[in-house]
């Protein structure tokens, strides 16, 4: 092969083709017995300010770099102290100016140097290739000091033939990279642009006779339960399978009995594919996708997705992904019920596939394609309605496909997200029909889904999925007769989402909805030594969208935030209900195994403690079966203790992502009920000076606050209806309806004024009246506290009527005081472990729980309302045991709810020396209308009248 003519200007920066000098796209795999060298590590790297601010003569024969940085590769040299990252959700971050970028253009030069290993192949018995996993977002390559190539498509691989290049010692390898080129107009992302080269640089030894490229075809037929085999190879070879007894030539095709591969039984059969010169290992999954009876079917089954859309990220190290943090997130999936990924906006790195295939996860592969600033503009100039960008799509969508068709677990293929429609998408999807007809197509934005095999959609409300559901949405007549996938729904921003349970209720009332992906998998925090973690507008960027890219289930350490526990209790796939007549209804929601690998136990909690405890026989149900199951008889009630029933479905052996005794499904259920115990009023209120005294509690004879209860002081209580707001109470930018938060503030929730009307000392009890309003307005709320005491505890009565006309909901509706910072340890009788809101309480289990102040508090990125405990019937801390009627939200922190409201970032929060704590009668829902719909109106608190107990009592 003949060296490139050398390239001294930098026109192809703004060339809309694809890049030169690349071989074909091919199937990519791990490892053959071929030789290869990672040439990852640290390479010297020298930032400049333009593309063409210096020239190409590093790249020649003895160019001395000494003097120059290091920087890791695969990394972004943004995060290693060059330059500064940038987040824009949709907008560019340049003029919209197709294909041209501006001229200020970070440009960075890589050089590696390298020997060949002692044990590395005669060139003479074959050749190399120079293969590049990912790099952003456009890259020029010499080797030895010879012009090989220039790409574009940051997150796809791309091969150029070097075994002519090569010499045993002193290869020297330069790689210069733009941050902005024509690419980046399809790379409009939704997350942090971060140039660099960020994934594997690896040479490859392609020895004569290896393989240049192969298609797995491995179907299943479902009727007579065996898989047909065919390897297509562009060398010949044969396909062995020991397991199988299988030995064929390549392209023959051969049928055996098999077990399937599904999300849920992820079966694989190791083979070689071996040619003259390669040894190729195969990992093979036997199943056939198909749209049949308007659903999308494996094996003769339909689907439910119950999936995540997930973006490559690391706090530290951004889209550099190591091979442990990809495992990590695919056994966090596993471990909470998650069968499905969607790779948004661009294909993964490669071995995290090979890790759906091994695990066991449905994948919707999505093109390296977005270019959703071009809304801005009503999509005029979008590139994928001008056939000037076609040969880039077309590029970028064979570069995907080939890549990625031999793993099982794509089952879907995505030309990209938000890029509009046009010509280009059109010839995308007609390119990848053709090229494999074995899986489907998706594409969001096709309304009329001309292109597509499923109607999709993001962030409908449960009202217009329930009409879809019903074949009531309208639309084309192919359409109408698709399956639909909420690619998009449940946008996890901050304490959220609220309505998954809602959501997963229509999801299972109709065939034709096949479920949907949360957005998002992570938070993409960036770790800083001063705010904890960054975000949008935090590196000085002039336009950015804040923390709009904080979005997901995991805080940005891969910790789970109580979305992604409350996802999983929703999608759970063992549904355990209460029966009649002490039986317990379980439901298998799998779509095809059965649940022979779980086991069952039950137990009997009295007032939260567990008094008796076994295992239940359940039947090894199908997929879909329901049995009734008996219970043994519940202990013999003792005076008037709650009871509940607690039934958890269990891994009954270790699997290869969870260890035997996780725990995959529970339900609760009540069987007796809770009864309060009364304070019947016995003490008279008496004024001393400026005090008053009722059995253990003093009170400001002035102002009728209550000071301190059996000697513990506090501060309050008194109403309060104001929260920190939540991304989703402050609501997206463009979202038409009402955002709560900002319609509360405007209102003066957030200051409200608290006027005394009178201080009552009555002949059983003291009474407090008084209005609680916002400056400038009209309403309020007359607000009576009322004390009594049998001598030993307190109750206090607080009744609520709304005065004017409150046309919007209220935040909270509760009481708040404060105790002494010494008051950390908390112990509770009601939902835990962690938070809820009405909405979000589908994983809150009634029991007994403790935990530190500081451990109540959830840390989402930017600091908001969080840390709420549901239905609590008694809680004790700092010395008091505080027992409400009805059950109450209870919250406690080191600091108020205004300076949380203020706070930007976690390190904005100094503990002071009060723990303030909130016993809520009531709380507004969460919802999703950080981007979707907001709270479904049955969790709205509304201002109307209320009536609320708390007892008051000194712990022992």
């Amino acid at each position: 092969m003949s060296a490139r003519p050398s390239v001294t200007a930098t026109d192809y920066v703004e060339d809309v083709s694809p890049g030169s000098g690349a071989l074909p796209p091919r199937a990519w795999y791990a490892s053959s017995d071929a030789a290869s060298l990672s040439l990852n590590g640290s390479w010297r790297f020298r930032l400049s300010p333009t593309a063409d601010a210096q020239d190409d003569s590093f790249a020649e024969e003895g160019y001395d770099a000494g003097d120059w940085a290091e920087v890791t590769v695969p990394g972004h040299w943004v995060l290693q102290g060059h330059g500064s990252p940038v987040y824009t959700n949709h907008l560019y971050p340049f003029p919209v100016d197709p294909p041209h970028v501006p001229t200020d253009n970070p440009t960075g030069d890589h050089l590696r140097s390298f020997d060949l290993p002692e044990d590395w192949p005669d060139l003479d018995g074959g050749g190399a290739v120079l293969r590049f996993d990912g790099v952003e977002s456009c890259a020029r390559v010499w080797l030895n000091g010879t012009d090989i190539g220039e790409f574009k498509g940051s997150r796809l691989a791309h091969e150029f033939a070097v075994g002519h290049l090569l010499r045993p010692a002193g290869n020297v390898l330069a790689v210069r990279v733009h941050q902005w080129s024509a690419g980046s107009y399809l790379e409009d992302q939704d997350q942090w642009w971060l140039p660099g080269v960020f994934r594997d640089v690896t040479l490859l030894h392609r020895p004569a006779g290896s393989a240049l490229d192969f298609f797995v075809h491995a179907s299943y037929d479902h009727t007579g339960g065996e898989g047909t085999l065919r390897v297509d190879s562009d060398v010949d070879g044969r396909v062995t399978v020991p397991d199988l007894g299988v030995d064929v030539a390549t392209g023959e095709p051969v049928t055996v009995p098999v077990e399937p591969w599904t999300a849920e039984t992820p079966r694989l059969y190791d083979g070689v594919l071996a040619t003259e010169g390669e040894r190729i290992p195969l990992r093979i999954g036997f199943r056939t996708v198909r749209l049949a009876d308007g659903l999308i079917q494996v094996n003769g089954r339909p689907l439910l997705f119950k999936g995540v859309n997930r973006h490559e990220w690391h706090p530290e190290r951004g889209r550099a992904l190591d091979p442990a943090t990809m495992l990590a997130d695919v056994l966090l999936m596993k471990r909470h019920n998650i069968n499905a990924v969607r790779t948004s906006h661009y294909p993964p790195h490669p071995a995290f596939l090979d890790l759906c295939d091994e695990y066991g996860l449905w994948v919707i592969d999505e093109c390296d394609l977005e270019t959703h600033g071009f809304t801005e503009q009503g999509w005029r100039d979008n590139p994928v309605d001008d056939d000037r960008w076609t040969p880039a799509l077309l590029d970028r969508a064979a570069r995907m496909v080939e890549r990625d068709k031999n793993h099982p677990s794509v089952v879907v293929w995505s030309l990209g997200n938000e890029a509009g429609t046009g010509r280009g998408l059109t010839a995308m999807a007609e390119w990848i029909h053709a090229r494999d007809s074995s899986r489907l197509v998706h594409y969001e934005g096709d309304p009329d889904c001309r292109d597509t095999d499923m109607y999709a959609r993001m962030y409908a409300s449960h009202a217009e999925v329930e009409r879809i559901g019903q074949g009531l949405d309208g639309g084309t007549r192919k359409r109408r007769r698709l399956p639909f996938v909420l690619c998009e729904y449940a946008h996890a921003m901050g304490n959220g989402p609220g309505g998954l349970a809602d959501y997963q209720r229509i999801f299972e009332a109709h065939d034709r909805l096949q479920g949907g992906f949360v957005w998002e998998w992570i938070d993409h925090g960036i770790r800083h030594p001063e705010l904890g973690y960054a975000y949008g507008g935090d590196f000085g960027e002039e336009l950015h969208d804040a923390n709009f890219v904080c979005d997901g289930l995991l805080f940005p350490d891969r910790e789970p935030s109580p979305g992604l526990v409350e996802y999983k209790k929703v999608i759970e796939p063992v549904r355990i209900e209460g029966g009649p007549d002490g039986t317990v209804r379980v439901t298998n929601r799998y779509d095809f195994a059965d649940l022979s690998a779980l086991a069952f136990t039950w137990s009997y909690e009295r007032d939260g403690e567990s008094v008796e405890s076994g295992t239940l026989s359940v039947p090894a149900l199908a997929a879909g079966e329901s049995a009734d199951v008996k219970l043994p008889q519940p202990p013999e009630d003792r005076g008037n203790a709650e009871t509940w029933c607690t039934v958890r479905a269990l891994l009954a052996a270790d699997t290869a992502w969870a260890p035997r005794g996780h725990v995959v499904g529970w339900g609760q259920f009540p069987v007796t009920p809770r009864t309060p115990v009364p304070v019947a009023p016995a003490e008279r209120p008496v004024r001393t000076d400026d005090r008053i005294t009722l059995g253990p509690a003093v009170f400001d004879a002035r102002t009728g606050r209550l000071t301190s209860v059996g000697g513990v002081e506090l501060t309050g209580p008194r109403l309060d209806v104001w929260r920190a707001t939540t991304d989703n109470d402050d609501g997206a930018p463009w979202q038409s309806d009402a955002r709560h938060g900002v319609l509360w503030r405007q209102l003066g929730l957030h200051r409200m004024q608290h006027r005394l009307d009178t201080v009552e000392s009555g002949r059983d009890a003291l009474t407090v009246r008084t209005r609680v309003a916002p400056a400038a307005r009209e309403v309020g709320l007359d607000t009576v506290y009322r004390w009594t005491s049998d001598g030993h505890r307190l109750r206090l009565t607080v009744s609520v009527t709304p005065e004017g006309e409150w046309k919007l909901p209220l935040p909270r509706l509760g009481v708040r005081l404060g105790l002494p910072a010494s008051a950390d340890r908390v112990r509770w009788y009601g939902g835990g472990p962690g938070e809820a809101y009405p909405d979000t309480k589908s994983a809150s289990l009634v029991s007994r729980w403790k935990s530190r102040v500081d451990g109540m508090q959830t840390p989402y990125v930017r600091p908001q309302e969080n840390g709420a405990r549901a239905d609590v019937r008694w809680v004790e801390l700092g010395g008091l045991r505080i027992e409400g009627e009805p059950e109450f939200w209870f919250t406690a922190r080191r600091w108020t709810a205004e300076q949380l409201d203020t706070a930007a970032h976690l390190t904005d929060l100094t503990p002071g020396d009060t723990v303030w704590v909130n016993l809520d009668h009531g709380q507004h829902g969460i919802g999703s209308q950080s981007c979707g719909p907001g709270p479904l109106p049955q969790y709205f608190l509304h201002a109307e009248p209320a009536e609320f107990s708390f007892v008051f009592s000194v712990t022992d």
